[in-house]
């Protein structure tokens, strides 16, 4: 048998070195040493991190790329780039939202980024942009994994069509049931909010991911009544609480009551450190809230927490490139997560911890898995956030779909090596990794 692919030499994220991927058939067939065979490609990883690829749990692909669409947002706001969108809202069309979408997805592939759970607001009757990236997620499906969520952004009460528009959205072959109880008029309406939106979810058979207290008040506690919801409903790893930054503010007396009530509803914490650590804090003089939630805590705790990239260029974020190491990188700094342990932990937050979120199937490096791969100019997962490293090449179902040249520099300094490689400047001390 002639094999699709083989991967020569490749360090893995556990640690093994040396290793051989064989993909045939679109599937990972063999792992192992000095593997004999023929392939149509052949690809040296020379030692360098070969991953599965990246995953990104909260997206807003809606918005993504409109940057400047009406206006820009000044005040650089949560609350402006809500207001925003919803001028931006009217004047959408299909073709438009589409269009920026795919292009949004051709980076994401650039990036190694193969997987994208996204939020759509349902709150126009129009569903524009729902129809739009449900054909967006048709159209990518040979390269990326997009899950839709139907997301009220405008509040599942607070907007008069947001109920019709939630079921409408389902009905048309939405993936997951959303929400935003913080933003509802009343903590009342919002934890109404959650168990009507659970309780929706629970007779579909569809997972949840709720925006969840993004907000530095310390008393919108939603994640609480999620907990509830999940366990009363049986919704047990099938539910995600977003952002959670209320726990930031919370008092730590409460905070020890909630954390292990996440854990024991099997709850999905997902974080959005690039946007959170500059939405967040905005009233706050000195000290300054950082805007992440107790990510240390919840580990403590063996809750599965994964990061998300949450805007590029859009109303709320006039930053961005699908970069998940990126977002891991800041997620290790902003949660001070700096052992060796925490800081390879954040490379799992947007590989296999957001695998387990999206409820992937055939994700990983083992035989049997899809042939699905990331050579990344990086001796291991540390090195990789620490460089965020060049994606030399990205595979999908055992075909390449992206090669990025590797980042070296030439140098003209006497007496001087005459090139740098970032990958180079790795420890070579026998470092857990």
């Amino acid at each position: 048998m002639v094999l699709d692919l083989i991967v020569r030499n490749a360090g893995l994220p556990d640690g093994r070195e040396g290793q051989d991927i064989a993909i045939a058939g679109g599937k990972i067939v063999a792992v192992q040493p000095g593997m004999e065979g023929e392939a149509e490609r052949v690809i040296d990883a020379d030692g360098q991190l070969v991953s599965p690829p990246f995953i990104d749990c909260h997206f807003h692909m809606d918005a993504t790329l409109s940057l400047g669409l009406p206006r820009l947002n000044t005040s650089g706001t949560l609350l402006e780039g809500i207001a925003l969108w919803g001028e931006l809202k009217p004047l959408l069309t299909h073709e438009a939202v589409a269009e920026r979408a795919l292009r949004y997805c051709d980076l994401a592939v650039s990036q190694g980024l193969l997987a994208v759970r996204t939020h759509v607001d349902i709150c126009d009757d129009r569903l524009l942009a729902v129809e739009a990236l449900l054909d967006v997620k048709r159209k990518v499906a040979p390269y990326l994994d997009l899950q839709l969520v139907a997301f009220p952004q405008d509040g599942y009460f607070r907007s008069p069509a947001a109920a019709a528009n939630l079921e409408r959205s389902l009905d048309l072959g939405v993936d997951i049931v959303g929400g935003i109880p913080h933003f509802e008029r009343t903590m009342e309406d919002g934890a109404r909010s959650v168990r009507a939106l659970c309780e929706i979810a629970e007779k579909r058979g569809l997972m949840v991911d709720m925006h969840c207290d993004e907000t530095d008040d310390p008393l919108s506690r939603h994640i609480e009544t999620l907990a509830a919801e999940t366990v009363r409903l049986g919704l047990q790893g099938r539910v995600a609480g977003s952002h959670l930054t209320s726990m930031h503010s919370m008092d730590n007396y409460y905070a020890s009551k909630l954390l292990p009530l996440i854990a024991e509803a099997g709850v999905h914490a997902i974080p959005n450190p690039l946007i959170n650590i500059v939405l967040q804090g905005r009233h706050d003089t000195y000290p300054k809230r950082r805007g992440l939630t107790r990510v240390k805590e919840m580990r403590e705790f063996g809750i599965n927490i994964a990061f998300g990239q949450d805007c590029c260029m859009d109303p709320w974020y006039s930053l961005g490139g699908a970069d998940m190491l990126d977002v891991a990188h800041m997620g290790l700094h902003v949660g001070q997560l700096t052992s060796r342990e925490a800081m390879r932990f954040c490379f799992d937050a947007v590989t296999v911890n957001s695998a387990k979120v999206m409820g992937l199937h055939g994700y990983g490096l083992e035989v049997g898995c899809n042939g699905d791969l990331v050579v990344l100019q990086a001796r291991n997962p540390i090195e990789a956030v620490r460089l965020r490293a060049a994606r030399l090449f990205v595979i999908r179902r055992g075909k390449v779909v992206s090669e990025t040249p590797a980042r070296i520099a030439k140098l003209s300094l006497d007496g001087r090596p005459q090139s740098v490689d970032p990958a180079a400047y790795a420890p070579t001390e026998n470092l857990t990794y």
